[in-house]
């Protein structure tokens, strides 16, 4: 099946920016100027214009965090060792000397202005943005530690805060450079797309062969390919055979056999055999960078988890701000005579309700999802439609292109008067070899294993048939009017055989020489073989299973006998799909339509969950939610399978962060203080960052998951 896959500009691939708990979409495509490139390797230098979301993470670098973090924590250790204030917590008389006073001071502020900024810079993006979160809440607490601590060491009375600003800020960084390492590795993958595709390419000048820059590729260049080189473009083989590993975009790791006349896909290993392939695609419309666009505004979309994420991050802001408020004026009222103990309080309250695990739950699960969707063949166009495909409780298959492969292929191979049904069809080859119709091709591809002798003065029957001389015998491939046409008579067998073929939608062609009719075969759509499988392991998992085509009656059911189908709508008309899909939808049941994208375009939009199939190369499908590269219909199963996985760590990393806030800020305010329990700020910004790091792995863990 030969598809167009003309896609938009692809966005950065390597942008870290869709992580956030805003609401912009950066890395939509909306956000880009479409720029032509000539090669997927430019894909990463598009302008990017998409709105920055607070707590944009876009200009951060783990690297960064990481120098930031090491020389941080080294300036901490002094800040600690000559605090007085931690002296006196401790119990412990150290190292004291004329000055020394000022050392944690001095540290403390170089840690401020060097590890910090970083967050106070966030803080001011999220409060311009009239969208405050987890770095305003960061910077809050840092700068009233700061200006708290500068006013004990002008005089004012109270303990100060110089250890707690450096190690709060060292524990912010740490936590930050977990979380953005994470994050960049899930990015990651998505740019190593891009570096699948070669920087040069060997381009055939008749005889001459020359390497030169992919980018300087048109289409209609020749370009020859080595055995074992990687694919440069998008093209069509002309010339030798091979097989290619397309593993990259279909997630299938047995290659795949091409000859003359095949497309290739940019990115793709060919095999021991060389290539000649004519360019049909280059740069952004290759199908390597549509599917990295399509990864990209996944990325950058929003799931229901990710809205109510957000909107959990947004309130928390406030409810800090008002902890805080109440907490200051409670202690105030409690405690009139201790300024310093409210203060810590009011510190300690701001610090754990940084939302930093809260705001990592749903993103950093969302970007792994669809950077391993990606790797095994399903690109999730939408965040929502994975979220919801756990929830489908019936799957609409469309039968031609789907379950079917959508193309004629030998179904029966009948013989009478002692010839073998290998013997007709050896002879049916032999006579069709020359021909171009698709019945002719099916012919010649069933009987690849076949000895199949050879044919001279071919004769084409004007959409008849064909007959031509085999063996000294004048053979004939034709339809049963010929038949008639010659008055040849039909055995009995092959009467009621058509009689059978003809009410499965098959074609029947028959074989016959001069004076006798050999046989029959009769060509029908070929159902994919793994389409059982995928209809079965949907059945076990608990999902009904139905199926939607335009052909009678009759041959819908023969397919879905063949498939354990029950449910069939047949002699359905492309504009009545949507119907079928609204129909069964009606009670509220949840419905996903699979279809390969050409006709389907109106149920796929329809339906809960949209899925297009055997789109190959096509991976500019607007309709369906979920895209499977391949032609595999088991690729449904497995996106059930990676929704349920990655819905299963939304939860549980929601359920930690929100929870650890929820437990944590009462706990800081100093509501269980007459029971004797306190949380210092301290141990808050270490309990936030464990938060963090836990959320992180968990999210990590996604990637066992078996499709």
């Amino acid at each position: 099946m030969q598809h167009d896959h003309s896609v938009a500009a692809v966005p950065e691939a390597v942008d870290a920016s869709t992580h956030s708990t805003g609401s912009g979409q950066a890395g939509s495509a909306t956000g880009h100027d479409h720029h032509d490139h000539a090669s997927t390797g430019s894909a990463t230098g598009h302008d990017h214009h998409a709105g920055h979301d607070h707590g944009d993470h876009s200009h951060h670098d783990p690297a960064q965090f990481r120098r930031k973090f090491w020389l941080s924590l080294v300036l901490t250790i002094p800040t600690l060792v000559f605090s007085t204030g931690l002296q006196d917590i401790l119990g412990l008389d150290g190292p004291r000397f004329p000055g020394s006073q000022f050392i944690p001071a001095v540290f403390a502020i170089t840690i401020f202005f060097y590890g910090g900024l970083v967050f106070i810079r966030g803080g001011i993006q999220e409060l311009r943005s009239r969208q405050p979160g987890m770095m305003t809440l960061i910077s809050l607490a840092i700068v009233v530690a700061l200006v708290y601590s500068f006013a004990v060491l002008l005089g004012f009375p109270g303990m100060d805060f110089w250890w707690e600003l450096a190690t709060l800020i060292t524990i912010m960084l740490l936590g930050h450079w977990v979380e953005m390492s994470a994050i960049m590795g899930a990015q990651n993958a998505l740019g190593e797309l891009a570096k699948l595709i070669p920087d040069e390419a060997d381009l055939k000048h008749g005889d001459h062969v020359m390497t030169v820059p992919v980018a300087s590729l048109s289409v209609g260049d020749l370009v020859l390919v080595r055995p074992g080189a990687a694919v440069p473009v998008d093209g069509e083989v002309t010339e030798g055979a091979s097989d290619v590993n397309e593993s990259l975009l279909t997630g299938e790791s047995n290659a795949v056999s091409k000859q003359q006349g095949a497309g290739v896909i940019a990115g793709s290993i060919n095999g021991s055999g060389a290539l000649t392939v004519r360019v049909t695609k280059t740069g952004d419309d290759t199908a390597i960078a549509g599917v990295m666009k399509l990864v990209a505004d996944a990325q950058a979309s929003k799931s229901g988890a990710q809205v109510l994420a957000d909107r959990a991050a947004a309130l928390l802001f406030y409810v800090a701000v008002a902890a805080a408020v109440i907490t200051l004026v409670a202690w105030t009222l409690i405690s009139p005579d201790d300024p310093a103990f409210v203060i810590e309080r009011v510190v300690t309250v701001l610090i754990i309700a940084c939302p930093h695990a809260l705001g990592l739950a749903i993103p950093l699960v969302a970007q792994l999802s669809t950077a391993i969707g990606a790797r095994k063949g399903l690109l999730i166009r939408s965040r929502a439609a994975l979220e919801d495909a756990r929830n489908i409780q019936v799957v609409l298959f469309d039968k031609t292109g789907t379950l079917t492969e959508g193309k004629q292929g030998v179904a029966t191979v009948l013989a009478v008067g002692g010839a073998s049904s290998g013997d007709i069809l050896s002879l049916a080859a032999a006579v069709e070899a020359s021909s171009e119709h698709p019945i002719a091709r099916a012919i010649v591809t069933a009987a690849q294993s076949l000895t199949v002798p050879r044919a001279e003065e071919f004769e084409s029957l004007a959409g008849r048939g064909a007959s031509a001389l085999v063996d000294g015998r004048r053979i004939t491939v034709a339809s049963q009017r010929v038949v008639i046409e010659r008055g040849l008579m039909l055995d009995p067998d092959l009467v009621l055989a058509k009689k059978e073929a003809a009410g499965r939608g098959s074609t029947v062609v028959f074989v016959f020489d001069e004076t006798t009719v050999l046989g029959l075969i009769a060509l029908a759509d070929v159902i994919r073989p793994e389409s059982a499988e995928a209809v079965a392991e949907l059945q076990k998992s608990g999902v009904r299973v139905a199926m939607l085509t335009g052909d009678s009656r009759e041959v819908g059911n023969w397919v879905a006998a063949r498939l354990g189908i029950t449910e069939v709508f047949a002699e359905v008309l492309p504009g009545q799909k949507a119907g079928v899909v609204a129909e069964l939808q009606k009670d509220g049941t949840r419905v996903a339509m699979v279809g390969d994208g050409v006709n389907d375009a109106p149920a796929l939009a329809q339906a809960d969950v949209g899925i297009a199939i055997g789109a190959g190369t096509d991976v500019a499908i607007e309709s369906a939610g979920i895209v499977l590269a391949s032609s595999d219909p088991r690729g449904v199963l497995a996106a059930f399978r990676l929704s349920r996985a990655t819905y299963r760590k939304m939860q549980q990393n929601l359920w930690w962060g929100a929870g650890y806030n929820v437990v944590g800020i009462p706990l800081a305010a100093g509501a269980l203080f007459f029971a004797g329990i306190l949380l210092s700020p301290a141990v808050g910004a270490i309990f936030m960052s464990v938060s963090t790091i836990v959320v992180a792995l968990n999210a990590q863990l996604l990637r066992r998951v078996k499709l």
